[in-house]
């Protein structure tokens, strides 16, 4: 076999133990002196291999952990389709958005916070209706179901007039989605969403975060919420989704050009 592809056969024989179930998701796979001894081949080639099987999102090289098989191509990827729902297996009264079932429990894999930060990202500021570096208040937080690793990071900015209008927006509400019914609540009913996706490279500190490579991209949704008092952006929410973890589902409609039949040739 040619030395240059020797490294792709090793990925698909590694990649063919990993999907026929030898190695769990979140198990340790054997170091790559384990390996290199096992197939017959050197250490860089089979550092090569992982690198692809990491690329692909079946693994994740952490530094003084090994090589962690990942849960993203071990398990259906969640439909993201266009549904906001309310939240029915919470406790108090919230939403639930595309990719969390209004039926299951997510949890929170870091802290939550909420806290007035500067704005500095141009793009959000603008969509949010405010001079870039303004002092916003910026919900930060880490979740997904709770026997799954982490599955979405999302931040959220609050236009200042919506937490003058809900001081205790800055308390942790006891379900998801609840800030967006205590906004609705004081006079913002209700409001409309529009989002933005697209897909891009992890920061180190996402990557990290999401238990994913750097190497694997992430889909970027941004989330403009309108408020239906005074048709102006109250809330702005960027979602970042390691990209092996979701598909996006859109139903197309016919416009009004295409809603009869074709012609038949003589017709026309």
């Amino acid at each position: 076999m040619a030395v240059h592809s020797r490294y792709l056969d090793l990925a698909a024989q590694i990649r063919a133990r990993i999907e026929a179930g030898e190695w769990e998701p979140g198990a340790k796979l054997p170091r790559l002196d384990d390996f290199a001894s096992e197939y017959g081949a050197n250490r860089d080639t089979v550092g090569r291999a992982i690198g692809v099987l990491e690329s692909e999102g079946f693994v994740w090289a952490v530094q003084g952990r090994g090589i962690i098989v990942r849960h993203g191509m071990m398990r259906l990827r969640r439909p993201r389709g266009n549904l906001v729902k309310r939240n029915v297996a919470a406790d108090g009264p919230g939403y639930s958005f595309p990719s969390a079932s209004g039926q299951e429990v997510w949890k929170h894999h870091v802290p939550a916070t909420a806290s007035v930060e500067p704005l500095t990202d141009p793009r959000i500021a603008r969509l949010l209706g405010v001079p870039a570096g303004s002092s916003v208040m910026r919900r930060f937080r880490v979740t997904g179901p709770e026997s799954e690793p982490p599955f979405q990071i999302s931040v959220s900015w609050i236009h200042p007039r919506g937490v003058e209008d809900v001081p205790e927006m800055s308390a942790s509400p006891a379900s998801p989605g609840e800030w967006l019914y205590r906004l609705e609540q004081a006079g913002h009913w209700p409001i409309t969403w529009m989002e933005i996706h697209r897909a891009r490279m992890p920061t180190k500190d996402e990557a990290t975060l999401l238990e994913i490579p750097t190497s694997l991209p992430v889909l970027e949704i941004v989330r403009v919420g309108t408020s239906g008092g005074d048709g102006k952006p109250i809330e702005v929410t960027e979602y970042i989704v390691a990209s092996d973890r979701v598909e996006t589902v859109h139903v197309l409609h016919r416009d009004e050009s295409a809603q009869s039949p074709w012609p038949e040739a003589g017709e026309r």
